[in-house]
């Protein structure tokens, strides 16, 4: 008997996709709203409408500053952003900040050190090669199982900055927590973690992230830089776009900005506010990452892929390595044709790790996590 048959076809379409990610439903209610005409305080029926789209308003007029703005002090409140640095809206992803970061930042000849815990790490230190100098400090690879020990501080203290990538998709590990880099300025890709827990960004110089996991739709890049790193002259010319000084200037409106995107993160951030701030996400989701650990750890057919320790809340990476090895790649079609079968879309892991990966990230309900895990625990049972 399949592990569909066991359990009823679930009424709701969960999505485990990496990114882009589930949203709350209040969110996309408000979004489609402002999609026929935005209102001046974001949602409430009775406050007054611009008389226009949001897809149609400039994104120089009176009632987009609104948002932005709004959604610029929302970052500060919410995800505890310092008041000391800059907050940029951006394009491009995560990928457009891999160059913007040696760009803007490099120093003369010290090197640029980068920590590699993956794929998105790997991406970064290939960019920063491209402009000059760069060490590999730490790694973990080959597997990315686990996230290595920060080396002694005179390894990195006469670079230019230390990069780190705080949540790794593919593989599923995550910090623990921002580590302190001393006075080597810090930069964190946090794309697929930021707001679900607080981190200590005192520690950081600048910070960027994807909006696509916790913070709302693609297509907006949320970047956060310490003030006094905007008056430091790059080491070589550097396109005018590409320069943060350029895009804090003209508050993220250098050029035509992801205006719907920006209102998502706003309502997103708002969300999350009115849910209990990064406090009460937090400890939602522990939860969800402990309900499904604890099945993996304690299954004989379920393999989590990342130590623990290193293991992250937003990612959850395994596989079936409890069957025989002949048996292992067919099985795990078969998990993965069952498990969309009764409603669980995404599940598959990325090609590098195999298996599969469960992505939960903060509008994830805590009974989707229920279900998933009674699914598996099914389909393990029917074997």
């Amino acid at each position: 008997m399949s592990a569909e048959q066991l359990l009823p076809r679930a009424t709701v379409l969960r999505n485990f996709s990496a990114g882009p990610a589930i949203l709350p439903a209040s969110v996309l209610q408000r979004a489609a709203e402002a999609i026929h005409e935005l209102r001046l305080d974001g949602h409430a029926a009775s406050a007054p409408g611009v008389g226009l789209s949001l897809l149609e308003i400039s994104h120089r007029s009176a009632a987009y500053d609104a948002v932005t703005k709004g959604a610029e002090e929302l970052c500060h409140q919410v995800l505890q952003i310092p008041r000391t640095h800059q907050v940029l809206f951006l394009q491009g992803g995560a990928s457009h900040q891999f160059a913007m970061v040696p760009y803007n930042l490099r120093r003369d000849d010290r090197p640029a050190a980068y920590i590699d815990t993956g794929v998105w790490s790997d991406k970064a230190i290939a960019e920063s090669r491209v402009l000059g100098p760069t060490e590999v400090i730490a790694s973990s690879g080959p597997r990315h199982d686990h996230i290595p020990a920060l080396p002694a501080a005179g390894t990195y203290a006469g670079a230019s900055y230390l990069h780190i990538t705080t949540n790794n998709t593919i593989f599923g590990t995550e910090w623990a927590e921002i580590p302190d880099a001393g006075d080597t300025p810090l930069v964190i890709d946090c794309s697929s973690h930021i707001g679900s827990r607080p981190l200590d960004f005192e520690r950081v110089a600048l910070g960027y992230a994807g909006a696509q996991k916790n913070l709302g739709p693609s297509g907006v890049t949320l970047v956060f830089i310490r003030k006094d790193l905007l008056s430091q002259r790059p080491v070589g010319p550097v396109p005018t776009i590409l320069r943060y000084a350029t895009h804090a200037k003209e508050p993220s409106l250098y050029n035509t900005p992801n205006t719907f995107g920006v209102l998502v993160l706003k309502l997103v951030l708002e969300w999350m506010r009115d849910l209990g701030g990064l406090e009460e996400l937090a400890r939602r989701n522990q939860r969800k990452a402990d309900r499904l650990y604890q099945l993996l750890d304690h299954s004989a057919l379920y393999r989590a892929h990342a130590r623990p320790g290193s293991r992250s809340s937003m990612n959850v990476t395994f596989t079936l390595d409890g069957a025989p090895e002949a048996d292992r790649d067919a099985l795990t079609k078969r998990f993965l044709k069952q498990a969309e079968a009764a409603g669980f879309d995404g599940l598959k892991g990325h090609r590098l790790v195999g298996g599969c990966r469960a992505s939960i990230y903060n509008a994830f309900p805590e009974e989707g996590v229920d279900e998933l895990c009674a699914f598996m625990s099914a389909f393990e049972r029917s074997l």
